[in-house]
């Protein structure tokens, strides 16, 4: 097999999307026959060399898994917590391969949630480029003004950096109205900063919609995995040609 970037390796592994995969590499956590690589340049080929990430193999799947979860709050969207949190792994029972989470959702939002070990996939739906729109219901604490309206939708500078145009409709009018907001970028905590930049708070934040793939009626906490004509149309939504293989067929937990 050719040689190939490390982040793209650890990717395809089901280690971590790429973006997370480069942070892996740049922190020293990845070495090559037992050679640290911290360079974002360099190369491997998994068939011939050992490649480690925290001293662990890295082994390409035999195939790829794809899963939907419901997210509950107050649930870590990592493998891994050093406060002893619950995480969305702690939630895959029976699932045998090592799945990542695509993107997250941070500890008191819930909602629809992608984990896979395809990492191609992953970094296709994360990155803006991709085009791949998440849509969210928002509970926020007092309607927001025409002209806000207007702001969100243009895009609002945060740290520096203005958001992507975004699309945003009021679908319960209260005191405490429900927005769905529209999305093809995802910068950690965007919603409620974007918000909070208008002057509002939000209650609650539950993302229903991942490009084609919707949040359907799953139990908070619960997941399935995806069918293979839900795996096709969110690959043609990212932009890619069809699986090679079949997923495992759907099961729900």
């Amino acid at each position: 097999m050719a040689e190939e970037r490390l982040q793209k390796i650890l990717a395809h592994a089901g280690i971590a999307s790429r973006r997370k995969a480069e942070e892996l590499i740049l922190e020293g956590r990845v070495t090559v026959n037992g050679e640290t690589v911290s360079e974002l340049g360099s190369k491997a080929d998994p068939e011939r060399d050992d490649i480690r990430v925290d001293g662990e193999r890295v082994r390409l799947p035999k195939r790829h898994v794809y899963i939907a979860m419901n997210k509950p709050r107050e649930v870590v969207t990592t493998l891994s917590d050093p406060q002893g949190r619950t995480t969305v792994k702690h939630l895959l029972k029976g699932v045998r391969e090592r799945v990542f989470p695509v993107g997250r959702l941070d500890y008191h939002s819930e909602g629809l949630l992608l984990m896979t070990n395809d990492g191609e996939l992953a970094n296709r739906i994360l990155s803006p480029s991709g085009h791949v729109e998440k849509v969210y219901h928002v509970k926020v604490n007092g309607r927001l003004a025409p002209e806000q309206l207007e702001q969100f939708r243009k895009g609002i500078s945060l740290h520096g950096r203005r958001t992507a145009p975004a699309r945003i409709r009021l679908i319960k009018d209260a005191p405490n109205p429900w927005y769905e907001v529209r999305l093809t970028e995802g910068r950690q905590q965007q919603i409620r900063l974007m918000f909070k930049h208008l002057g509002r708070l939000v209650e609650k934040l539950r993302r229903v919609q991942i490009g084609p793939l919707t949040l359907g009626k799953m139990p908070p906490g619960s997941w399935r995995y995806l069918t293979e004509e839900e795996v096709g149309r969110l690959r043609r939504a990212a932009g890619m040609e069809e699986p090679a293989a079949a997923p495992r067929s759907p099961k729900r937990k």
